[in-house]
């Protein structure tokens, strides 16, 4: 049970023995007020003025500070904002797509390259949960470009692009185009590695890598997948 203690209303009854115990025993119950719940800000007696002075100063001249020092620390470091699911890249070798600028120029560069596009959500739990996998995949293959579009920041690229689920990935090499084009979820990774082995070739001939260069256009893509389907 809490000790209750009572003062005399008269100012001039407060000793300096009294102050000293009221400084004992808040000092052991202050540790977790906060700088801005203190509860008393000096107590005077007009006798002794520097003793009750330099109590108030112990009792609460120290302690709050370091308390504000620590609040200070830890507002910092719960501060400090991680970078989410989807801002995490597995390398150089994997890139953000955020416009169709982008993401045209990207495949036009890319040159003999395979290349595996994800169109994903923020929002989409599936896409989540084959992220890590998709970044493993992509430090076992640096010589594969992995694109990833936000599908909430390209609607209208991935509407003339057929992408109606998430997450939803195209394959693209040179010359050759868009390869194949598949909805995949992590229990049917196995997909991607089949694809991966079926297209990732090498040795492609000076004549495809210049074809491959020539410059793409959002409409042949979507003819493309026209095609496809």
């Amino acid at each position: 049970m809490a000790n209750v203690i009572r003062f005399s209303s008269h100012p001039t009854a407060l000793s300096s023995s009294l102050l000293n115990s009221v400084s004992s025993s808040f000092n052991s119950l202050h540790v977790g007020f906060l700088p801005s719940q203190r509860v008393f800000k000096g107590i005077h007696s007009p006798a002794d003025s520097d003793a009750s002075s330099s109590s108030a100063v112990s009792l609460f001249g120290s302690r709050p500070r370091n308390q504000f020092d620590f609040f200070k620390l830890n507002a910092v470091i719960t501060g400090t904002e991680q970078p989410k699911w989807w801002e995490k890249n597995a390398g150089p070798n994997m890139i953000d797509i955020h416009s169709t600028e982008e993401f045209l120029d990207a495949l036009g560069q890319a040159g003999e390259k395979l290349v595996i596009v994800e169109f994903y959500g923020t929002w989409c739990a599936s896409c989540r949960a084959l992220f890590p996998k998709l970044c493993k995949t992509a430090q076992e293959h640096p010589e594969i470009l992995f694109l990833k579009v936000n599908f909430d920041e390209n609607k209208t690229m991935c509407k003339s692009l057929k992408v109606k689920v998430l997450p939803f990935f195209h394959f693209y090499r040179g010359a050759d185009g868009l390869l194949e084009y598949f909805s995949c979820s992590l229990a049917k990774f196995q997909k991607i590695k089949d694809a991966i082995e079926a297209n990732n070739k090498t040795g492609v001939s000076s004549s495809e890598l210049s074809n491959g260069a020539r410059k793409i256009s959002l409409e042949m893509l979507a003819a493309q997948a026209d095609k496809a389907i």
